[in-house]
């Protein structure tokens, strides 16, 4: 009898493992009386409501925004408003890599709180396995309070590790608070879809995400606000020092923050702020001259409730999806989507049947095999695209920077020749309307994640959006089609050339073959409700 393959061995062993994790950590269980004092974000004339009020018409309740396409200059906004921050800073993030963006960022969170600025720092616990000292270390000054998000009772290492040691309540610690939400005394905010690590802003080997943010003022931070509000208050967010077991002094774990901070400035930060593919200068600059140039919009805020963190809540779609779902529903003309992970459900699927019955044109943009991140989500997505063709939908996929010989570096390929992953967040319907925030297109973000986006009535910001990725992102993926001809159909991934003629690959570019049904075989266990 032959040996069996190595991808079922692993298999064998990584069940044996969860059973023996979960069996030595079946205890491990999080603080039962935790304070948490209430608090709520506060208003007051500060010289960044001077710059949006100048910002913005006067005497009139409406919302400014403006898009932040280049990872540079993203980093660059956050770095600004946090030190022009003379009131409050709350921010809430999936994930806050430790490498240098972490750095600098926490670095001018804490150097904001030192001269007054009342900091909230919000995080899902899940990427955090580590930092528990640290983060406590930055919560141990003046003016900071840091709470960690439906964390886990195992508090070190890595996340399969964590993840594999909390089985006894996998229910819980599946559920993440994925929103990004940055605010500054209540008159600026960005959202969208990065996190705060290197990746998400251009300096980053091998891969950066190619992504999307939004700057608002005006009535819609008011909103983003009493969002953030909801959520620090929740039963679902701990104080960092709830979960820390140290007997440093708060003084002794400030200086061991300092330390690990102190090479945190906003030097990367400048530098990699220029003139973005809008022709937009550095958020910065705009601030110091008083006035940001703003499109005018109304806006509606969608965000899930932090109480879809309860494991015991249905798997009906959260208000984000909902929201987003209805938008695509009310499209007259066409639709362009784009979603690093893009895994639909039968809802999902009979809109966009119905859009394209109804003549609508409909375009989605996600990873290819050889751009994305997950590859079991990508084996998820597999499963649907014969239908999706057959429907009508467009697909696209992300094609990698050596198989793009139109692409443009900064853009396509990243910085420094990097790869660029796609992990924008967007939607353009009948170019009026743009959705933009945390949600990817997939079972996760509908019912186990939480998530927060908007959707903004602007024909300006959707035809920019649109624009961009039909002149930088379309032309550099894939399209995929059925094979013309044959008496079964096949899919072929259609590329551009430097020739007249396209590229086509009957197969799937860049597969491994051995990987694929690997994952393809992992996928037989893996419930796609977890992608």
């Amino acid at each position: 009898m032959s040996a069996l393959p190595k991808q079922l061995v692993r298999l064998i062993a990584l069940c044996l493992g969860i059973v023996l994790s979960a069996l030595m950590t079946g205890c491990a269980s999080l603080p039962g009386d935790v304070t948490r004092l209430p608090s709520q974000s506060l208003d007051g004339a500060t010289p960044l409501t001077a710059v949006a009020s100048a910002s913005l018409p006067a005497n009139e309740d409406v919302s400014g925004l403006r898009l932040l396409p280049d990872g540079g200059q993203a980093l660059e906004a956050r770095m600004a408003l946090a030190h022009a921050a003379a009131r409050t800073i709350d921010a809430q993030y999936y994930q806050i890599a430790n490498d240098a963006s972490g750095r600098e960022f926490l670095h001018a969170l804490a150097r904001a709180a030192d001269r007054g600025v009342r900091v909230r720092l919000l995080i899902d616990d899940l990427h955090a396995g580590g930092e528990d000292e640290l983060l406590a270390g930055l919560a141990a000054g003046p003016n900071v309070e840091v709470r960690m998000f439906n964390p886990l009772a195992v508090r070190g290492g890595a996340v399969p590790s964590r993840v594999l040691r909390s089985l006894n309540e996998f229910a819980r610690v599946n559920r993440r608070m994925h929103n990004k939400l940055f605010i500054v005394d209540n008159a600026f905010a960005i959202s969208g879809g990065r996190n705060i690590g290197d990746a998400y802003f251009g300096r980053s080997q091998p891969a950066n995400f190619i992504d999307m943010d939004v700057l608002a003022a005006g009535k819609v931070v008011r909103e983003q606000s009493a969002v953030f509000d909801a959520y620090w208050n929740s039963e679902h967010a701990y104080p960092i020092q709830s979960l820390v077991a140290t007997e440093r002094l708060p003084q002794v774990a400030r200086a061991q923050f300092d330390a690990w901070a102190q090479g945190g400035s906003d030097a990367g930060a400048q530098a990699l702020a220029g003139q973005d593919l809008l022709g937009q200068g550095p958020v910065g600059a705009e601030l110091a001259s008083g006035r940001v140039e703003l499109h005018l919009a109304t806006v509606r805020v969608m965000a899930d409730a932090p109480v879809k963190a309860t494991h015991e809540q249905s798997l009906a779609d959260g208000a984000v999806m909902s929201g987003n779902l209805e938008l695509l529903q009310s499209a007259r003309f066409d639709v362009l989507v784009t979603s690093p992970y893009f895994i639909p459900d039968t809802r999902m699927l009979d809109i966009l049947q119905a859009s394209t019955a109804r003549k609508v044109r409909v375009a989605v943009l996600t990873n290819s095999l050889a751009t994305t991140d997950e590859p079991l989500v990508h084996v998820g997505y597999s499963r649907y695209r014969d239908e999706l063709l057959d429907m009508g939908v467009a697909l696209y996929e992300m094609m990698p920077g050596v198989d793009a010989p139109q692409a443009a570096a900064s853009l396509s390929q990243g910085s420094h020749g990097s790869v660029g992953r796609l992990h924008a967040k967007l939607a353009v319907v009948d170019h009026r309307w743009l959705s933009i925030g945390s949600m990817n297109m997939d079972r996760r973000s509908a019912h186990s994640n939480t998530e927060m986006g908007l959707v903004i009535d602007s024909p300006e910001l959707a035809m920019q959006v649109a624009t961009l990725l039909q002149r930088e992102q379309l032309p550099r993926s894939y399209q995929l089609r059925m094979q013309p001809g044959t008496g079964r159909p096949r899919l072929q991934w259609v590329a551009p050339s430097d020739t007249t003629q396209p590229l086509v690959f009957s197969a799937e570019p860049s597969r491994n073959w051995r990987r694929q049904l690997g994952m393809s075989f992992t996928s037989f266990f893996v419930s796609e409700q977890l992608l």
